[in-house]
């Protein structure tokens, strides 16, 4: 074989290994670009694994345990330091969170069972989610497994319910895939004016979607203006009844009366109307 034939031969092989070096890389970055890198923070407070945590307005460096009414707060989630591949901390910084991919988190069954693929989100504990519904904004992520409230239970609580009654809440923890991001179930802003929306808060107990809103101020105002245009039909008739025949006062006031018991009954219904409306 000529001198030739093998340098030839070599440089095949040579670009060859560049080749198949190039797919291997190829398909390697956009893994590695996914893996989760976690940073280190410090915290005042005793942190455990899989805590929902957000950084303090004290100082950006430091994280702390957060509940549903600093939900605009998530950060990610309390992990180990050997949980991701890639860490990224300085020497007085020992609690590690991780912001993306799949990590065990404490999570209640303050809203009810969790199933996978339930979107989770904060609860009323301090570093503990729960499965999200529409009246949360933002979510940590989904759930990559179940909680039923029954089995591996690692602990219990009791908390008081929008009514008032104890709850009793139960604490596990499983693996979510973290992506902190809107809550997709929330409910799309739908620039009800202030005091309707106050309004219904304050008969439901709890926040009221616009439709009914709108639904709810429209049978009050029509039940208003029925009652009101029968009062005042009625008032006026027998106003001018007692002018043309004043000796009918008594027969006139008895239909007053009459009138006006309707369109009290009439205000009635629509106020009841309104009530279920926002209640149920």
């Amino acid at each position: 074989m000529s001198l030739s034939k093998i340098k030839s031969r070599r440089k095949l092989r040579h670009y060859g290994a560049l080749f198949y070096l190039g797919l291997f890389l190829a398909f390697q970055l956009p893994l590695a670009s996914a893996q989760s890198v976690t940073r280190g923070y410090g915290s005042d407070q005793v942190l455990q694994r899989g805590m929902i945590v957000g950084v303090t307005k004290s100082s950006a460096d430091k994280v702390e345990a957060i509940d549903v009414n600093h939900i605009s707060q998530i950060l990610g989630v309390v992990v180990s330091s050997n949980d991701a591949p890639i860490t990224v901390s300085s020497d007085n910084q020992h609690i590690f969170v991780a912001t993306s991919g799949r990590y065990d988190v404490l999570v209640s069954d303050q809203q009810g069972a969790i199933n996978n693929s339930d979107y989770i989100t904060l609860s009323s504990l301090s570093g503990v989610g729960m499965k999200a519904n529409e009246n949360q904004p933002s979510i940590l992520g989904r759930a990559a497994s179940s909680f039923d409230g029954k089995t591996n239970v690692l602990s219990t609580t009791v908390l008081n319910d929008t009514k008032g009654a104890k709850i009793t809440v139960h604490i596990s923890r499983i693996p979510v895939e973290i992506s902190v991001t809107r809550n997709p179930l929330a409910r799309k802003s739908d620039n009800t004016p202030a005091f309707l929306g106050q309004a219904g808060r304050a008969i439901a107990g709890k926040s009221v979607s616009a439709i009914r809103l709108y639904l709810s101020a429209l049978i009050f105002l029509a039940g208003t203006i029925i009652a009101g245009s029968i009062m005042y039909a009625g008032i006026r008739g027998s106003i001018i009844s007692i002018g043309r025949n004043p000796l009918s006062k008594q027969s006139i006031f008895r239909s007053l009366f009459g009138v006006a018991l309707t369109g009290f009954i009439v205000f009635l219904i629509s106020a009841i109307g309104v009530y279920l409306i926002l209640k149920l």
